[in-house]
């Protein structure tokens, strides 16, 4: 049997053995998804049986009042129970069953039977939104490769995605999934990297092109060289992201929660004592004031609070999802709405993070080919970008490299080894001894650093003996996305490592106001509290390792996502992941709105519990009635929440230049 023969049906056993073990988990799945919806259904029904057949036969009528209660009522009665004997605590499912229950105590059964359809239906329909927005966000999921084909000594072989090392090569046919992180060897072909980025359009690839697991391959056979393991791969990362954005909960809703705990308890004594007050103080009936103090613990229960926030959170990061925009939880996005200044990193996130040489200055005799081959030498064990481009530039051109001894990296200046029997030093222009600069030295790096390139000075003993200067091209994006930014009311900020006229020269160009240059990486955490102290709460946006620190100490962080470290991944709050960072300027106005939806309902949910329990006690209102305006109000915020998940859309933001 050949290879191919013997890997088509290695996928065939493999598809089988999916489709049986995947039967019971889409059983679980479709009960989790429809089961509160039948047994609402089912309690409807029962409801409805029991009151035609109620006049003919009082003791069928109960028994089928009784069904509702049981089929309707179970999972929210056992909800409840289980947070009362766990978490030893009180929520709304328990008071409307307790309410379901005094009502039934007292004869009211088609009332309790009632409520506990109205709220077993609201509860369905909260289930089914909450699951829709978590089956966006988690869609991303289903891209996830199982299975990849490795070729070795020209066979063919299906292995799980596990089993792939550094350096196999794997091939991907056209309509299939990239099992693994790595670069195209040979073929050519389109790649869907929806799933990663965001972005709808293929983009080609071929020889030498990074390519990532998830995506789609969608014409052309490639061969592809495996640069991660499956665990450390993009898609690895973003399974990762998913997760966390699903369970953290913002700030809101945490004291959403507690607020609840507090609540129900005071209803429960409220409700207490409109049994007990009112038949002595108010000579009022037991039964009177036994089904007002009911109706009041329909009415005053907090269920259109409590789902006022996670549905509206949850659809949001599912929007942005879609768009390329990775939320860690529901409290960045909630703390983005609230962003006052945004700090960009230059090299990676303005700039496109790939340095060119673009002059050389020699001094002390030794010409421009001597300059480029002892810094390429002295830069060969470094993996700083501006150290790669040096490299490159030397390569480019033939020049021979040596490889330098006693190497040592001068953290945020540069560094230093000895090279043919001399200490050597590379590295910004402060680097360079005092008694180095001379009037000629001081002139060339001045006139480099006013046209916004970078400068590297190298030294010896005997002075100053080269400057090289290196120009990173500005991204196509970042001058509309600190446009965007601005027209939003955000203040923009450049934090760099780069020496004073480089960063100002950038800054211009971008039209960045505040500019911090010439900073180390401790510096950046310094200034980002700075800028917190002065203007508001700060977004930092960075993508290398040295950005991580400032990541973590800004109110939201923001990494690059494809270009990012995974230091930077691992501390940021929002990934971009098609490293569009006018995406931050959408991040932010979506953030906003998510805002104001949640406010919207707060104030809509206060004001109708605040109006139903009025209502209650001047005039006195039909427990269905109450269950109506009561639930109804719950079904109306989660509604208004998921407005949110239909703009599909980019938000227009007006732009300037």
């Amino acid at each position: 049997m050949s290879p191919n023969f013997e890997a088509a049906d290695g996928c065939v056993k493999h598809q089988e053995m999916e489709s049986s073990r995947s039967l019971g988990t889409e059983k679980k799945e479709w009960l989790y998804r429809y089961g509160e919806g039948l047994a609402a259904l089912a309690c409807g029904i029962f409801i409805g049986v029991a009151w035609v057949i109620g006049s003919t036969s009082q003791l069928w009528s109960v028994i089928f009042y009784l069904l509702a209660f049981a089929v309707g009522g179970f999972v929210k009665a056992k909800e409840g129970l289980l947070t009362l004997i766990v978490e030893r605590d009180l929520d709304v499912n328990l008071l409307m069953f307790v309410a379901a229950i005094g009502a039934a105590s007292i004869g009211y059964w088609a009332e309790g039977a009632v409520l506990i359809f109205i709220f077993s239906l609201s509860g369905a329909l909260e289930t089914y939104t909450m699951d829709r927005s978590k089956r966006d966000i988690s869609s991303l999921m289903d891209s996830k490769p199982e299975t990849g084909v490795l070729i070795k000594d020209g066979v063919e072989t299906l292995v799980a995605i596990e089993h792939l090392r550094l350096g196999d090569i794997v091939l991907v046919k056209p309509g299939e999934r990239i099992p693994a992180d790595g670069v195209v060897k040979q073929g050519v072909s389109a790649v869907n990297q929806s799933s990663i980025t965001g972005e709808s359009v293929p983009v080609d690839k071929g020889a030498g092109d990074e390519v990532f697991a998830g995506t789609l391959n969608c014409q052309g056979a490639l061969f592809i060289v495996v640069s991660q393991l499956s665990e450390s791969t993009l898609f690895a990362k973003i399974i990762r992201l998913v997760q966390e954005a699903q369970s953290e909960k913002p700030a809101s809703q945490q004291f959403m929660e507690r607020f609840e705990s507090i609540y129900a308890k005071i209803i429960i004594l409220v409700c207490l004592l409109l049994i007990v007050i009112p038949p002595f103080a108010l000579h009022m009936s037991w039964n009177q004031a036994f089904y007002k103090a009911m109706v009041f613990l329909v009415v005053a229960s907090p269920c259109a609070l409590v789902a006022s926030i996670m549905p509206a959170m949850l659809s949001a990061i599912s929007n942005s999802a879609r768009k390329g925009l990775l939320f860690k939880g529901g409290a960045h996005l909630e703390n983005l709405a609230t962003i006052k200044v945004i700090a960009f990193d230059k090299t990676g996130t303005l700039t496109a993070g790939t340095p060119v040489v673009t002059d050389i200055i020699s001094f002390q005799g030794y010409d421009k080919t001597d300059v480029l081959r002892v810094a390429a030498s002295l830069e060969s064990l470094s993996g700083h970008p501006l150290a790669k481009a040096i490299v490159l530039e030397a390569q480019s051109k033939g020049v021979e490299i040596e490889r330098p001894t006693d190497f040592l990296t001068l953290t945020g200046w540069g560094i230093q080894a000895q090279w043919r029997g001399d200490l050597w030093k590379i590295g910004k222009p402060a680097l360079l001894e005092e008694r180095f600069m001379t009037d000629a030295v001081s002139e060339v790096i001045d006139r480099l650093e006013r046209q916004g390139k970078t400068v590297t000075v190298m030294h010896h003993s005997q002075g100053a003996v080269g400057v090289i200067a290196l120009r990173d091209n500005i991204r196509s994006e970042a001058k509309d996305a600190v446009a965007m930014l601005k027209d939003l009311g955000v203040k923009v900020a450049m934090l760099t490592g780069d020496q004073h006229l480089t960063a100002q020269a950038i800054a211009k160009e971008l039209g960045i106001d505040i500019v911090y240059s010439d900073l180390l990486p401790e510096d950046k955490v310094n200034r980002i509290k700075e800028l917190n102290v002065t203007y508001g709460k700060v977004a930092m946006v960075g993508d290398g390792i040295n950005d991580a620190p400032a990541l973590a100490t800004a109110t939201v962080g923001i990494a690059m996502g494809v270009a990012g470290s995974d230091a930077a991944l691992e501390t940021a709050d929002l990934v971009l992941m098609n490293d569009d960072t006018r995406k931050i300027a959408e991040a932010i106005e979506l953030g906003k709105r998510t805002k104001s939806i949640v406010k919207q309902n707060i104030i809509f949910a206060m004001t109708v519990i605040a109006l139903l329990i009025s209502a209650n006690f001047i005039q006195g209102i039909a427990l269905p009635l109450g269950v109506v305006g009561h639930e109804g109000s719950t079904i109306l915020v989660i509604l208004n929440g998921l407005r949110l998940l239909r703009q599909r859309e980019g938000i227009r933001i007006k732009t300037t230049g």
